[in-house]
């Protein structure tokens, strides 16, 4: 076989191509419909940080490269926010690392944690990038799959403890869960917690929606359980908080040695992004306790908006406890495929939404859900739910 006739996309990757939500959105564009897919806000975040954004860049600050593990403004306010909300203590300069979004710090983490062959089990359905990225640091993905049960979807322990064997490196767990809108609680946590010291595992925990928790749920740290800490990578992020997406601002907070493992994969990244938005975001994160407060019920009142319209339209609503996604059972539609469902939704009902099969492992279980983002204006999405009423 000459190059040319050779595959350029190596094994590890192959079964990844462009990705659902670059389908999606193209769908959107092309047919003129409102894009209940991708996860992004339709207006930005607080004047006053924008504004903090545009001081930098004018007294030059950040328009160079800034520091590797990030300015220490922000990691400091990183720092001051795992105290004030959590109670856990991290040092800015050694156990704090600014990254380019969240995203390239699951992917900074995984190729830094893991060796060829080393097992991952994270919590089907699962953000894309996990997938990718385990198969980019050549580990071997385990889905535990989250259920419906009672109106949302839950985990099984048993199930956890079982998918645990002597090649198992890391747990990849995400709370707030994309995409289902799940809540770990307390007790839940507090037996990953013990099953992770037992069996001596490293754990990567994605908590970037950490500050959209509905309904009396309460989002706990991983780390701050008995014998965490030590072996915790933590990441957060401001775009989902702040609304500013496009900033790529996220963060790691772990112990000394974790930090400069991930450190040492992230620098042949980008090695370093986002400068003038980092003392923007260190502002963002000072933000006294009524922000917080009044974008989670901000958030809220629009989750409630969609998720009414989307079940006077006919579907199955799981109610997410978090996040800012709405996963809905397509069959009382009289659909079951969720692919076929989300090509033909934007003419149909001028709606675009991801099917969450491209979620799972075992896409069969994942077929007949459809998830659709809230962090819209109202307005549009009491339009989106009248679309969707009148198309069926």
């Amino acid at each position: 076989m000459t190059s040319s006739e050779r595959p350029f996309l190596n094994r590890r990757l192959a079964e990844f191509g462009t990705t659902i939500f670059a389908e999606m959105s193209a769908l959107a564009v092309s047919t003129g419909s409102i894009n209940l897919g991708q996860g992004f806000p339709d207006t930005d975040g607080p004047q006053e940080i924008r504004e903090a954004a545009v001081r930098a860049l004018r007294d030059g600050r950040g328009n160079q490269y800034p520091p590797g593990p990030g300015v220490p403004e922000l990691r400091a306010a990183v720092s001051a926010h795992q105290e004030r909300r959590y109670a856990l203590s991290y040092d800015p300069d050694t156990e704090v690392l600014v990254t380019a979004g969240a995203t390239e710090a699951i992917a900074a983490a995984l190729l830094a944690l893991l060796e060829p062959g080393d097992e991952v089990i994270a919590f089907e359905p699962y953000y894309d990038s996990y997938a990718a990225c385990i198969a980019m640091a050549g580990g071997t993905r385990v889905p535990v799959t989250l259920r419906p049960h009672e109106g949302s979807f839950r985990l099984d322990l048993d199930e956890l403890r079982d998918a645990v064997t002597d090649r198992t490196r890391l747990l990849l767990v995400n709370t707030p869960h994309n995409p289902t809108g799940t809540v770990l609680t307390r007790e839940e946590l507090a037996e990953i917690a013990k099953l992770a010291v037992e069996r001596d595992l490293l754990v990567v925990t994605d908590e970037v929606y950490e500050h959209l928790v509905f309904d009396g749920a309460e989002h706990v740290p991983l780390a701050s359980f008995p014998g965490m800490r030590e072996r915790t990578v933590t990441i957060g992020s401001s775009g989902k908080t702040f609304s500013f997406t496009g900033w790529k601002v996220g963060w790691v907070t772990a112990p000394p040695a974790l930090v400069g493992a991930v450190r040492s994969a992230k620098q042949f990244l980008t090695y370093v992004a986002s400068g003038p938005f980092q003392y923007a975001v260190a502002e963002a994160l000072a933000l006294p306790d009524s922000y917080f407060e009044a974008f989670r019920a901000d958030m809220l009142a629009k989750r409630d908006v969609l998720a009414a319209g989307l079940a006077e339209a006919g579907f199955e609503v799981f109610r997410p406890q978090g996040t800012y996604f709405i996963t809905t059972d397509i069959r009382p539609l009289g659909e079951s495929d969720g692919f076929a469902f989300c090509r033909a939704l934007p003419e149909r009902a001028g709606v675009v939404a991801i099917p969450n099969a491209v979620f799972y492992d075992h896409r069969e279980a994942g077929a007949p859900f459809v998830r659709f983002a809230f962090c819209k204006q109202t307005q549009v999405l009491e339009e989106a739910a009248k679309r969707l009423k009148a198309a069926w």
